[in-house]
């Protein structure tokens, strides 16, 4: 798909989603919703196992909400689309994994939906911030998130103040897989993806399924629904096709060949 603010390019199993709205790479709600009929169609295709996500230009990631398409109507609180903001914060049952590429600045809800993603790459001149606190709003999303992501008085400081920091700060406190050069960035985004493109996706999907859904657990509950195969990801892994070439292939001294069946 090359109209429109979102582009889309396949490569193998891998899917790359551009966010391409000059100047900023801003969010309205229309975009919004592309977004998250593209990440769903991703979820939905058994074709694909990885997704890219990453912005056109230099100078930004994305600033989050479009401000302007606000003073001209746009609700805040009005139809993000089926993944909520971005496509991805609320898309339910997403068990493939998504990698961030940051370029620029990445602030706001931007940061938010780079939260969002598995992992996050970030080039060398990446900036970060949560500066709704000085428009006297919440950065609800990463109020939930950023906490569990990192040191909590490193993550209250960055919400109490909306302060700017840079990509290396960001990998200091484990936002970041890698900070890359600015001109590397794809590059090694793909690289990663491909890697991953050859990886089980049904252990993938369990991987996602409990994590996400262990968050909120106490550690034996969550332990005792994977054991008890009460997760459906978990279940379909151990009937699957794929767990028993797994153990065929370390028998055999060989690699697997994965087939999400």
């Amino acid at each position: 798909m090359t109209d429109g603010p979102i582009r889309t390019r396949q490569e193998g199993a891998i899917l790359e989603v551009t966010l391409d709205r000059p100047k900023a790479n801003a969010i309205d709600l229309i975009t919004s919703r592309i977004m998250g009929e593209t990440f769903q169609a991703f979820r939905d295709d058994d074709s694909l196992r990885v997704a890219i996500l990453r912005a056109e230009g230099e100078k930004f990631f994305c600033p989050g909400w479009d401000l302007k398409a606000a003073a001209d109507g746009d609700a805040v609180d009005g139809d993000y689309g089926v993944g909520g903001f971005g496509g991805l914060q609320e898309l339910p049952g997403l068990n493939k994994p998504v990698i961030a590429a940051v370029n620029g600045i990445c602030c706001g809800g931007g940061l938010e939906l780079a939260l969002s993603c598995d992992l996050i790459l970030a080039s060398e001149n990446a900036t970060f911030a949560l500066p709704e606190i000085r428009s006297g709003t919440v950065a609800d999303a990463a109020s939930c998130k950023l906490p569990k992501r990192i040191p909590y008085h490193v993550a209250m400081d960055l919400l109490l103040t909306g302060r700017w920091f840079d990509a290396e700060e960001a990998l200091r406190w484990g936002l970041l897989r890698e900070v890359v050069p600015q001109g590397e960035l794809l590059d090694k985004a793909w690289e990663l993806a491909r890697l991953l493109e050859t990886g089980p996706p049904l252990v993938y999907a369990a991987i996602k399924e409990v994590v996400r859904e262990a968050e909120d657990m106490r550690f034996q509950d969550a332990l005792n629904r994977i054991t008890k195969k009460q997760f459906p990801t978990v279940e379909r892994l151990y009937s699957s096709e794929d767990q028993l070439e797994g153990a065929r292939a370390f028998a055999e001294k060989r690699d697997p060949v994965w087939k999400g069946r």
